[in-house]
């Protein structure tokens, strides 16, 4: 297949260098030090227990640029959830027929907007559960190398089997899934669970849940997310082999401390001791997700009549923060002042 994977950061390398190395023909769109890179020495997937150079890969600086190059057979898109309405007048731009796509981005709502763009049946969801990091451009590194991605169609007639295939053949196990929302609120459940804290606070996330105040305000913003599911009728799915659909309905009716200590469970027995993506925005300056995670539980959370106060708080507080309106000094390591007004 020809690829196009846009948004060549750390998730969107790592599917295009296995991808390369399956044998497709893989062009990254990524910025200029990652094109410079890739163009000098290919890409470098890093693993723990090896390190490859992957020469058979293309990279360009546009989307533009991909497409007077070349077509595509699948696009990939990578790009964080507030890039995705400059990728959508980007690529309608570039082409009146844009590929088959794949979003493999956090949070929700970048499939309804990919969808409105180019056609349900053109979109497809997925997500990615393997750690990974870009240390430099053109390296990308894997943590933990369980490959796993969930896969869903958006709507029916979407190319899910050659997609999957496609995948397979890179090397991922690939979890099918018939209803996208599922698939993406449940990974929405993993993203959200002691990010934003994380960051507000600058702890990493087993610090977060090992403190009392902290650990049970993630509890609370976790039954939150979890009664706009029901209210939206969304049932979590089995993702990378976690049982969320039993797990779900306890956890909702669990006292807060006791869902706070299970928690704790998961996250040390995952990312317990690498800062989540929220706390790398935040550190780097960088505009953040949190209105497409916590920000998500809100805003359909006001549509269902579910009240969200904490995840309300976490969204308001780290936006203010990433936006220089809140001094990140004044919450460093201060739970307590999470828990302002709730």
């Amino acid at each position: 297949m020809r690829i196009l994977i846009i948004g060549a950061g750390a998730v969107g390398s790592l599917l295009g260098a296995r991808l390369a190395l399956a044998g497709h023909a893989v062009t990254l769109v990524g910025r200029p030090a990652l094109v410079e890179a890739v163009r000098d020495r290919g890409l470098t997937l890093i693993a723990p227990d090896s390190r490859r150079r992957v020469a058979e890969v293309a990279a360009v600086d546009g989307i533009a640029t991909a497409f007077a190059e070349s077509g595509y057979d699948l696009a990939l898109v990578t790009v964080k959830a507030y890039d995705t309405a400059t990728v959508i007048a980007r690529l309608t731009a570039a082409t009146q027929m844009p590929p088959p796509l794949l979003t493999l981005q956090n949070g929700v709502g970048n499939e309804e907007a990919l969808a409105a763009a180019v056609g349900a049946d053109r979109v497809l969801a997925g997500a990615l559960n393997t750690p990974v990091a870009a240390p430099a451009p053109g390296q990308v590194q894997v943590h933990r190398p369980t490959y796993k991605i969930g896969l869903a169609p958006v709507a029916a007639g979407a190319a899910v089997d050659a997609v999957a295939a496609a995948l397979t053949g890179a090397g991922f196990s690939v979890g099918r899934f018939a209803d996208y929302r599922g698939l993406k609120w449940t990974k929405l459940l993993m993203n959200i669970l002691a990010n934003a804290a994380s960051a507000i606070l600058d702890w990493t996330p087993a610090q977060v849940m090992a403190d009392p105040v902290a650990s049970r305000l993630e509890a609370g913003a976790w039954q939150e997310a979890l009664a706009v599911m029901a209210g939206l009728a969304i049932r979590p799915v089995a993702l990378a082999g976690y049982p969320f659909p039993w797990l779900a309905p306890l956890a909702r009716r669990l006292p807060i401390p006791w869902l706070a200590l299970g928690l704790r469970g998961f996250v040390s027995g995952g990312r317990g001791s690498k800062m989540p993506s929220l706390h790398a925005a935040l550190n780097a300056g960088k505009r953040s997700e949190v209105g497409w995670l916590n920000g998500a539980v809100t805003r359909y959370g006001r549509e269902t009549g579910v009240a969200t106060p904490i995840n309300a708080r976490l969204t308001e507080l780290l936006t203010a923060l990433t936006e220089g309106r809140a001094v990140w000094d004044d919450y460093r390591g201060r739970p307590e002042r999470l828990a302002v007004g709730l």
